[in-house]
């Protein structure tokens, strides 16, 4: 395949570190889209927080979904939209990029709307990592971004989180002087750790000079401490967003999201796929952010679950990472999987461990009910 490549993307590739024999195999990765083996959210799944052989009566609290599902305004929308189903609707994604850029605060053109936001994560690797540009993330944290980087030949620097969980920026920014993408996720995945936005501007202003920070929220409408990146992205700085309504506006089946960057950062991840949007996952966003108090109102709901499965924990003996998220890490005294297997054998299918924290559980926060069973469970497995 003949790559059609303008000349400014030639020497960005070179820069980056591929050859020019890379080039056509690169013109095809980004006709590929959903194609590529790290792409989708069941590529991403696969072995990770899916399990074909789940009973249909099983307790999910593995995936970081929201049980609520989408918020009443959203259903209304989506069920009114779905006759229309046979066209492409176009227009509903310009309407959630004009409404997603009002609610954040940011001119239409530094959005760009996506089906979630682990596509954008993905596609920022690929643009801007490569064989001599790294990709540089936090020791726990969201593996995805590691998966792209290996694809392109880039390397992955992992670097611990601090003792207080939060994200280790100085060590970040000094990981690597050719980093291309330095990854934070606040609140972080898989703990629920918080890094202040004072952290972040210092990582912001002393990263390496053609690195881009790569700011993922998808958890942030459920903290109270966590301050948003979009004024870094409203003066212009190298820094890209991303968002989604699969967490707290429980639309993960649905497929809607942003990444929120300066226009020409933009531009250079918008090539690496193409395709309609779901309309269904477009309406549904833009009912669920007009919606009234519901940020709130569901940050409270998961915040009353979470603390309560937390008081519990701890009245038995177990150790809980601090958590602004709707998941939680628990420290079970052994290999976190032996747990996992056993609370299978109860129906209760809980997060994976991370090799940085092995007798560490993740744990999603699902309803009253789900978090009762779970914590009988959980009882029964650890003799507690």
């Amino acid at each position: 395949m003949k790559d059609r490549f303008r000349p400014e993307q030639r020497r960005d590739l070179l820069r980056r570190g591929f050859s020019r024999r890379d080039f056509a195999r690169l013109a095809a990765l980004m006709t590929a889209g959903a194609a590529l083996p790290f792409y989708n959210e069941a590529a991403l799944a696969q072995g990770l927080s899916a399990d074909r052989r789940m009973p249909a009566d099983a307790i999910k609290l593995n995936a970081n979904e929201n049980p609520m599902g989408p918020c009443p305004e959203a259903v209304e929308a989506i069920q009114k939209l779905v006759p229309l189903g046979g066209r492409y609707l176009y227009n509903e994604t310009f309407a959630f990029m004009d409404v997603m850029a009002e609610s954040v605060g940011l001119p239409r053109d530094h959005v760009m709307a996506f089906a979630g936001s682990s596509d954008p994560l993905h596609r920022v690797v690929l643009a801007f990592t490569g064989p001599r540009k790294s990709f540089v993330v936090a020791d726990p944290g969201y593996e995805a971004g590691q998966r792209a980087a290996e694809f392109v030949g880039a390397r992955t620097i992992k670097v611990p989180l601090r003792k207080d969980w939060s994200h280790d920026v100085r060590a970040m920014a000094a990981a690597d002087p050719e980093a291309g993408v330095i990854y934070v996720c606040n609140p972080n995945n898989p703990t629920g750790s918080v890094t202040t936005r004072e952290e972040i501007e210092y990582l912001v202003e002393n990263k390496p000079k053609d690195a881009v920070i790569l700011l993922d929220e998808a958890y942030i409408h459920l903290s109270t401490t966590a301050e948003p990146g979009t004024p870094m992205v409203a003066s212009d700085k190298d820094v890209i967003v991303l968002r989604t309504f699969s967490k707290l506006y429980g639309m993960a089946g649905l497929r809607a999201g942003a990444a929120l960057g300066r226009p020409d950062l933009l531009l250079k991840i918008r090539g690496y796929a193409a395709g309609a949007l779901p309309a269904t996952g477009m309406v549904g966003a833009i009912a669920s952010l007009r919606a009234k108090g519901l940020v709130e109102s569901r940050r409270k709901i998961i915040t009353e679950i979470r603390e309560e499965t937390v008081g519990w924990l701890k009245k038995k003996g177990f150790d809980v990472i601090p958590s602004e998220a709707n998941m939680i890490m628990i420290d079970v005294h052994r290999p976190g999987r032996e747990v996992n297997q056993a609370l299978k054998q109860h129906k209760i299918y809980v997060g994976r461990s991370w090799a940085a924290l092995p007798n560490h559980i993740r744990v999603t926060i699902g309803t009253h009910d789900e978090m009762a069973r779970f914590r009988s469970a959980f009882g029964r497995v650890m003799n507690v």
